[in-house]
This record gives structure tokens, C-alpha cells and sequence, in this order.
């Protein structure tokens, strides 16, 4: 089993910044991309961004492009998310997610716990 923990999550206010981590217990998998998603109240999850943590390909929601990068430290074994210039719409609770292929929810194996990012205006 692959355990994934998120951290970093937080309260800013719009334009603000957050970096999200996500440190996985073990860094290969059949399907080598880790991805955030979110998920707000009442909403249906989402994919953020996703990384192909072979090749570092990157991919990004139109929501969030030019505005969060994900990046990866293969010698930790973690993947994050820079969250810059914050909105009130990204206000959710963000998960890493593991073992998946590319935004689609559901192939993804393993997932964090989650952590709760909050944006105000």
C-alpha cells in the first residue's frame, strides 16, 4: 500500500500564495503521474495539474494555468503544488492523488488525505 500526505494548506487572501506538498511513501507505480485535485462544497472534484513523474511532463486546468505549477523532488519522493495569485474560487480541499493517468479521476489508486486551502476576498 502507498501512503500519500499532503501539507500546506492554509487561509490567504486573494493574490496570495500557497505551496502544497505531497510526500508519497513510494515514488513508482504501473502508471507513473500524481496529479491535485480539488474539491469544493457541493462540487465535483476536479483535476489541477497533474506531473508524469518519469519524464516531468507537466499538464494544467485551464482554471489554474500561468497561476500553480507542479513540481516534483524525486530524492524526497514529493510532489508539489505553487499556488500563486490566489482566487476565492480555488477555495477547496486539495488531494494528491497517485498511480493514475492524467486527469482521469478514477484511475488514479492512491490518495491523500487531503488538505484544505481556503481563499478570501
Amino acid at each position: 500500500q502507498v501512503q500519500l500526505v499532503e501539507s500546506g494548506g492554509g487561509s490567504v487572501q486573494a493574490g496570495g500564495s500557497l505551496r502544497l506538498s505531497c510526500a508519497a511513501s513510494r515514488y513508482s507505480y504501473n502508471n507513473n503521474y500524481m496529479a491535485w485535485f480539488r474539491q469544493a462544497p457541493g462540487k465535483e472534484r476536479e483535476g489541477v495539474a497533474v506531473i508524469y513523474i518519469t519524464g516531468g511532463r507537466t499538464y494544467y486546468a485551464d482554471s489554474v494555468k500561468g497561476r500553480f505549477t507542479i513540481s516534483q523532488d524525486n530524492a524526497k519522493n514529493t510532489v508539489y503544488l505553487q499556488m500563486n495569485s490566489l482566487k476565492p474560487e480555488d477555495t477547496a480541499m486539495y488531494y494528491c492523488a497517485a498511480d493514475g493517468v492524467g486527469f482521469v479521476e478514477y484511475s488514479y489508486n492512491y490518495w491523500g488525505q487531503g488538505t484544505q486551502v481556503t481563499v478570501s476576498s
